[in-house]
């Protein structure tokens, strides 16, 4: 049984708190326009400093499968898990269930995946059954313990040609879960060079949505950019444990 709490995911997170930088959680100083995208410019952004290769794995479907996956078995998963149901683990398994059962906005496509099969099959059903597939992450290029602080592009940003994409979102839940979904429409996928001003260096990966216009108002990018649905591409980047699927050419790529 797999009783080790996944590490939360701060993409999804919209409580508000305080910080240093405008008031603003740093958790959700992940957003800039596509008007930042640009050499030399700086920004505050936030990367959670967890280590993807000890973060837990998926599990193999036949292990997934048995275990109850919604919202109305919530106490037999609480049961299942021996989480006390006003504890910390108990409301995280709570509110990634909500997540995950949340209807998806127009032109998405949804899917929370806890194998490896399933995610791959989703990935299938974006892409087309016999579609070679890249998975594209952040990586961290320097180790330091340093979560928010400001970054400069130290390079042009470079777009990687993606006609579609998948992206996944690592949830909290008591064991791996990732939060997939594509979506219609036009989203630009970029690979950034940065530098933190205590010189770290971060090879991260972006995505701009070009039309925002279906977002809902309330939606944490808004937020942070003080701007509203429609009216400007709103991109963010990605934790080292998140990661795309983009379609790539056969001699490019490794079949999943």
């Amino acid at each position: 049984m797999v009783t080790k709490m996944a590490n939360d995911h701060n993409s999804h997170d919209t409580h508000s708190s305080s910080s240093h930088m405008d008031h603003i959680n740093p958790l959700l100083r992940v957003f800039f326009t596509i008007n930042d995208l640009k050499q030399g410019k700086k920004l505050p952004i936030y990367f959670p400093k967890r280590d993807p290769s000890k973060s837990p794995p998926l599990l193999p479907k036949e292990q997934a499968d048995p275990i109850p996956f919604s919202l109305k078995k919530l106490p037999q998963i609480l049961s299942y898990f021996s989480y006390p149901s006003n504890s910390p683990q108990a409301q995280a398994v709570k509110e990634t269930l909500e997540q995950c059962e949340l209807k998806p906005i127009k032109g998405e496509t949804k899917f929370c995946a806890t194998s490896m099969e399933s995610m791959v099959n989703f990935v299938r059903t974006a892409f087309g059954p016999k579609t070679h597939y890249e998975v594209l992450t952040t990586s961290h290029l320097t180790k330091s313990n340093v979560h928010l602080q400001n970054y400069t592009f130290i390079e042009a940003p470079k777009e990687i040609a993606a006609p579609r994409l998948v992206a996944c979102h690592t949830m909290p839940y008591a064991y791996a879960v990732y939060y997939c979904h594509y979506q219609e429409g036009d989203n630009n996928v970029l690979k950034i060079q940065l530098e933190g001003e205590n010189g770290d260096r971060v090879e991260a990966l972006a995505i701009c949505h070009m039309d925002t216009s279906q977002w809902s108002p309330s939606h944490p990018s808004f937020q942070v950019l003080k701007i509203q649905p429609g009216t400007i591409p709103v991109c963010h980047f990605f934790p080292a444990d998140d990661f795309v699927w983009i379609p790539v050419p056969t001699s490019n790529s490794k079949l999943y």
